[in-house]
């Protein structure tokens, strides 16, 4: 699930699955490893879950998000242990027993598989097939339609349909105020210029006026200057 007001939620994304599991099974992003943490494979974690007691246990899998080219790309890694340092998550995980191991998973995004159907306790947060298709609305007007949701390291992004192309939204308590999934409407307060191109502000056109009026003055007076010195050079004896 996705939640537009914290960096604390499960997020889902789509992948492959059989028939039997495509209606009930999906994706949740529950962590992302920031960096290696003491001598012996530790990683500093960021959790995108408000109930790590239960995603982080030990024996849990997580499927890796990284770059393609990473020797970790299409694997899964398998938690040893779950510690807390200064109030910072640090897990332990198995075939990672050293710092040089730990710093090649660095930013390396966790997903777990989970049950389309189940209920979460967590307050403002959707997963991504609730708010798909849902209507955009600005100042009381409708702008578009939720096409998908990327998901990014730093936040969330909803990606508006609009007539002009697509559109993307920071999901963020300042810019996506209100999610009503029940009527089908997202309420968003965009800052000037992120859905369209600000047009020309008055006082920087009239400055740039002001400025171009003083140039031909300036260069008018120079040119009046530099006549009345050849005249004067003209007339001496």
């Amino acid at each position: 699930m996705v939640d537009a007001f914290a960096s604390t939620s499960s997020t889902p994304i789509s992948r492959s699955v059989d028939d039997s599991e495509k209606d009930r099974t999906q994706q949740l992003r529950v962590g992302r490893l920031t960096k290696a943490h003491g001598l012996k494979g530790a990683i500093k974690l960021e959790l995108f879950t408000d109930d790590p007691g239960r995603r982080f246990v030990p024996g849990a899998v997580f499927t890796l998000q990284v770059p393609t080219g990473s020797a970790w790309h299409g694997k899964t890694i398998e938690l040893v242990e779950l510690r807390w340092y200064n109030q910072h998550a640090v897990g332990f995980f198995k075939d990672v027993p050293d710092r040089s191991t730990a710093e090649t998973l660095a930013k390396a995004i966790l997903w777990i598989d989970a049950d389309v159907a189940e209920q979460s306790d967590e307050e403002d947060a959707w997963y991504d097939h609730q708010l798909v298709g849902l209507a955009v609305v600005r100042d009381g007007v409708r702008i578009g339609t939720i096409g998908r949701l990327e998901h990014l390291p730093a936040q969330d992004l909803l990606i508006v349909k609009t007539p002009t192309g697509d559109v993307m939204i920071p999901f963020v308590k300042a810019i996506v105020p209100s999610v009503d999934v029940k009527n089908g409407v997202v309420t968003i307060t965009p800052p000037p210029g992120l859905l369209e191109e600000l047009p020309d502000d008055p006082a920087d056109a009239a400055s740039a006026d002001t400025d171009t009026a003083d140039a031909d003055a300036d260069a008018d007076a120079d040119a009046d200057a530099a006549g009345e010195t050849d005249t004067v050079e003209t007339n001496q004896p």
